[in-house]
């Protein structure tokens, strides 16, 4: 049991890692827009924030439920990622950042899957720890 707390407990501390850093990243972008068009710039950080703060929302409450569903919704970090990297897209041109949030979303997601979907979890994933039924 202590094993898979540390397990989604650093799973959760990687998803979070990359959620504020999209938030952060979302209101530097509405604060200081760069560029030619400062309107598109702001649209594109006040995105980057939602993005951000729901991502951080769903680690903070459900995947640290370990709610299979939030599990699941989490793919799209390292999707988000991979595609950014792979279709050369910005934010910037040196995609460090990149690859080091597919790592650690990858972790996040990898590292506890036993945990939300080993054979004591319950069959829905009702978020109780080990999946025991209370009734």
């Amino acid at each position: 049991m202590r094993e898979a707390k540390l397990l989604v407990q650093i799973g959760w501390i990687c998803h979070a890692i990359v959620s504020l850093a999209i938030l952060v990243f979302g209101l530097v972008l509405v604060m200081v827009p760069t560029g030619e068009d400062p309107a598109l710039y702001r649209a594109d950080g006040l995105a980057s924030t939602g993005l951000g703060l729901f991502g951080a929302l769903i680690v903070l409450i459900p995947y640290r439920r370990m709610e299979q569903w939030a599990w699941w919704a989490l793919w799209f970090y390292p999707v988000f990622w991979a595609a950014h990297l792979f279709g050369n897209l910005p934010p910037g041109n040196d995609h460090i950042h990149q690859v080091v949030f597919i790592a650690l979303s990858l972790v996040g997601i990898v590292l506890p899957v036993r945990v939300f979907f080993g054979p004591t979890q319950s069959p829905r994933g009702a978020g109780v720890p080990g999946g025991k039924r209370t009734s």
